[in-house]
């Protein structure tokens, strides 16, 4: 698709990505597959961060970051998106912001199975920082700042997806934890589970 419309997209226009999430097959970031598909000279920006749209939507307050190479790409979508109930920090670290927001996926999963399972609140916080620790391991070895994953991008994220009802990949974690089957669960919803690939 991005291929088809690559020449209808303004070169000086930033592109927003506000996908969270590593390409089945290569395990590249999202904004790595918008490169590939518009070209290097394309402006992208990835905008991340913990959020329910349905909370945003209710214009309850709401932390996000923009991570761009160049960071005026950055600020405009800032500008373009900060309003009185949402707060948008911006960061050079595209890598960071991708990466904990791709991951946080996984353990969110693993967080729900831990609920599912009844192994307590001891294990279930055990298990997100180790987790969120791994991330940030994984992150700075691909080139992501330290700082980005124990921020709102990252911890912000993880802590969200982790330990409220509201996230898809944790209510799968929480049913594979009760027994019931992948296939059964995946089937059951009309709603992208975004971590399940991984698993």
């Amino acid at each position: 698709f991005l291929k088809m419309v690559k020449d209808n997209v303004p070169k000086n226009v930033p592109v927003v990505s506000v996908s969270k999430g590593l390409e089945v097959g290569t395990g590249i970031t999202m904004h790595q597959v918008l490169e590939r598909a518009l070209g290097k000279d394309q402006p992208l920006v990835a905008l991340s961060g913990p959020s329910f749209a349905k909370e945003v939507m209710e214009g309850l307050p709401t932390n996000l970051v923009a991570a761009a190479e160049d960071e005026n790409h950055a600020r405009a979508i800032q500008q373009l998106f900060a309003s009185p109930t949402l707060r948008v920090n911006t960061t050079r670290d595209v890598m960071g912001v991708e990466i904990g927001g791709a991951l946080k996926n996984v353990v969110a999963i693993a967080a729900g199975i831990v609920d599912g399972l009844g192994l307590g609140n001891n294990a279930l916080s055990a298990l997100v920082a180790q987790g969120t620790a791994e991330i940030r391991w994984l992150a700075v070895r691909m080139g992501a700042e330290s700082s980005t994953i124990t921020g709102v991008a990252g911890v912000g994220d993880i802590m969200l997806t982790s330990f409220v009802n509201l996230s898809r990949n944790r209510t799968v974690g929480v049913r594979l934890g009760q027994g019931e089957k992948l296939e059964d669960i995946l089937s059951s919803t009309t709603q992208v589970r975004l971590g399940f690939a991984f698993f």
